[in-house]
């Protein structure tokens, strides 16, 4: 059955919205002008495949499509064009017993059919849970993970859309063996790796202060150097205590003159004496004494020298692994501590005598070297990287992943789990519908296989001929042509009538061929095949009495789809002709089944639109129809208000109230009322039975809403306001305002 209609971009239906026809039913009633686009629709649904429907779309129920059996100018042209009719097949040739097989069997295999779409229709709303389900989490996942590290991980995503990145997580879940790591990691090595691509980092030289250290732990530093104790002159130096003095004084005696007193006091005897006093002893440790301190400032001075590079050249590298603030503070504490010992150096070597201790520079030195060692370390690591670029890349964004499965594995372990559950679902229900289907066609097929015994294209023409008569067509009938399969219709002196007969005739003949073609098929296999009727003006050029036949055959066709009777499943229905409208909608008694549904098709300004009315009949009588016209004039071009007027006062006052125009003015009270009712009536008969000029034409909208404002003052100063509620549908007066 077919659920539904869009068609748009075709002969008077618009581009943009074209006409939008919902939740049709069994029954289904469209009334329309001509010119309306009737028969634009009934084509699409003959034949949507054709290119110029390529905009329009129509769904069936539970997507299964069914034989569209279209009644249109169409089909007349295509039937009676070629001399003869293809034949129909119904079901004649067969007893009681054999009719009664084919209706057990066609009935199990209506149920079986109705099993199969019920499996369906679960089947469908389990694939559409489906969907959802991996929508819903297709969004989840994008904002819960995807832009959560979108900023440090958007380079591990590889896709940057919905679907595939949430089929990557779900397949990084069964294959994913890589070692969990902390986010802080992760990040650290994100910043490098999915950067600019990383360049070889030089490592820091390494500084040995081993030397130094040795240096400063010479005992020497704390030996008072003095000289020989035995010598004469010794007990006078050593109590005056002036070691250093003395030996100063030594570089400068020259001759007999004492460098202390100046006087001619030198004597050889006291030359050898100092001599004797300052030995080989005290002269190696003064030796000594002197290389160390000389060995210890350069050692120091290019240690100091090579960290200071070290520390401006790490300060001007942005990726530099050292703590720079660190190493600076120590840097400049063993400077302060060298520039000491410096000092205390030089007093040692002034005052041999004298036992100084020097500050150990092994701490502030221990400290500089551990950076430098951390910092190579990084720097390998960094290298490392960058040597592996391809490879720790890889390892990282399987890491990532991991860390985002984890994260997130309780929600992917509930969606897999409501997943699996629908897919096995989903998989069982297919398999039941396999297996109803393979029911269906090998029931189908025997079906089939009873009617090639059964069927006959005779039982049509009897039909036919039956109706014919019994409506007074009695000057021709159909009969079989010679060629097998086939009608022809034939006058009563034998001859062929097809281009004789006139266009009621034709007209009647064609529907009545249509019908028995609904309920039978042009082979014995498509006798008993589902069918969805289409019917677009089939009264066209029929008299009322025909007209009255017709109506009453469609009613029976309605009739029986409402209570699911036969192979018909739907009937969608469309005219232009009130009457026959009113008569073949009309109920009845007979009103069981579910409810008919209602629409009208106008052309405004050339341009297609519907109207729903859903079960109630928008057209009751013809006189229902001109109040319509009142009630929906803003939908309507307004050229046809005057008429509609006219015909409405002339109805109820003049045919059903004898009231002429003299009487309703004379109802009204004072002249300025008078005027506008007798402005009206003549605005009124001159719109109806002139030429509208082009005043009418343009129809202003506050002309029509100051004239139907005084129509209604028509019916309230007649005391009629009650049939003019009535008719607009109203229990208030209903006011018009100009907009």
């Amino acid at each position: 059955m077919i659920t539904s209609v869009h068609i748009k971009n075709v002969a008077t239906y618009d581009a943009l919205n074209g006409v939008q026809i919902d939740e049709l039913k069994k029954v289904n009633f469209i009334y329309g002008a001509n010119g309306s686009g009737k028969t634009t629709l009934s084509n699409f649904l003959l034949n949507p495949t054709d290119r110029k429907f390529s905009n329009c779309t129509m769904r069936w129920k539970n997507a299964a499509p069914i034989q569209v059996l279209v009644y249109n100018k169409e089909f007349r042209e295509r039937n009676f064009g070629k001399g003869k009719l293809n034949g129909v097949f119904t079901l004649g040739e067969a007893t009681a017993e054999q009719i009664k097989i084919i209706e057990q069997k066609t009935e199990e295999l209506k149920t079986i059919k109705d099993d199969g779409l019920q499996k369906r229709e679960i089947l469908t709303k389990q694939q559409e849970e489906k969907a959802k389900l991996e929508n819903d989490f297709k969004e989840t996942t994008w904002t819960k993970i995807y832009k959560k590290y979108e900023t440090v991980f958007r380079e591990a995503y590889g896709s940057h859309q919905k679907e595939p990145f949430k089929n990557k997580l779900l397949q990084e879940v069964s294959s994913n063996n890589a070692q969990l790591e902390t986010l802080e990691n992760l990040t650290t090595k994100a910043e490098t790796i999915f950067g600019e691509q990383p360049q070889r980092i030089n490592p820091i030289n390494s500084i040995s202060f081993h030397r130094v250290l040795e240096i400063e732990a010479n005992g020497i530093w704390k030996k008072i150097i003095v000289g020989k104790a035995d010598v004469d002159i010794a007990k006078l130096i050593q109590r005056l205590n002036i070691n250093d003095w003395v030996n100063q004084g030594r570089e400068y005696i020259d001759d007999k003159t004492c460098p202390f007193c100046q006087q001619k006091t030198i004597t050889e005897e006291f030359k050898t004496q100092l001599e004797s006093f300052f030995d080989e002893t005290y002269l190696n440790d003064i030796k000594q004494l002197k290389e160390l301190k000389q060995e210890y400032n350069t050692l120091t001075q290019n240690i100091i020298n090579e960290l200071n590079g070290i520390e401006a050249n790490q300060k001007s590298f942005s990726n530099t692994k050292l703590d720079v603030d660190k190493f600076s503070a120590y840097l400049k504490t063993l400077i302060s501590q060298n520039t000491t010992n410096n000092e205390l150096l030089n007093n040692k070597v002034k005052e041999p005598s004298r036992s100084v201790m020097l500050l150990s520079i092994k701490e502030q030195a221990d400290l500089a070297a551990g950076l430098i060692n951390q910092a190579n370390i990084e720097i390998k690591k960094h290298n490392d990287i960058v040597t592996n670029f391809a490879t720790e890349k890889s390892n990282l964004i399987k890491a990532i992943w991991k860390y985002l499965i984890e994260e997130y594995k309780t929600d992917i372990s509930t969606f897999s789990s409501k997943k699996s559950g629908l897919e096995k679902g989903i998989e069982n229900l297919e398999k039941q519908r396999k297996d109803k289907l393979d029911e269906y066609n090998k029931l189908n097929a025997a079906i089939k296989n009873l009617n090639k015994n059964v069927t006959s294209i005779q039982p049509t023409i009897d039909e036919i001929n039956r109706i014919l008569k019994s409506y007074g067509f009695l000057n021709f009938e159909i009969v079989t042509a010679q060629e097998q399969g086939f009608y022809q219709i034939q006058r009563e002196d034998g001859t062929i009538a097809e281009t004789t007969l006139s266009e009621g005739e034709v007209t009647f003949m064609t529907f009545l061929y249509y019908l028995q073609l609904a309920k039978g098929g042009i082979s014995e296999e498509s006798v008993n095949n589902e069918r969805v009727l289409v019917i677009d003006d089939p009264i066209s050029s029929l008299d009322s009495n025909v007209l009255f036949v017709v109506s009453t055959l469609i009613k029976e066709i309605i009739k029986n789809v409402k209570s699911n009777v036969g192979n018909i499943k739907q009937v969608i229905l469309l005219t232009h002709n009130v009457y026959f409208h009113k008569e073949v909608s009309f109920e009845g008694l007979s009103r069981k089944g579910e409810k008919p549904q209602f629409w009208i098709l106008r052309k405004n300004n050339q341009i297609s639109t519907i109207s729903p009315y859903g079960e109630n009949n928008p057209i009751q009588s013809s006189y229902e129809l001109l109040w319509r016209e009142i009630k929906e004039w803003e939908n309507n071009s307004g050229i046809t208000i005057q008429n509609t007027l006219r015909r409405i006062l002339e109805n109820y006052f003049s045919i059903l109230g004898s009231k002429r125009d003299d009487v309703l003015i004379n109802k009204f009270s004072n002249q300025e009322e008078r005027e506008i009712c007798r402005s009206l009536l003549s605005w009124a008969n001159e719109g109806s039975h002139t030429l509208p000029d082009d005043l009418f034409i343009e129809a202003p909208d506050g002309t029509i809403v100051r004239y139907l404002k005084v129509f209604r003052e028509i019916f309230s100063h007649t005391e009629n306001i009650g049939h003019y509620n009535m008719m607009m549908g109203t229990n208030q007066e209903t006011e018009f305002t100009e907009q």
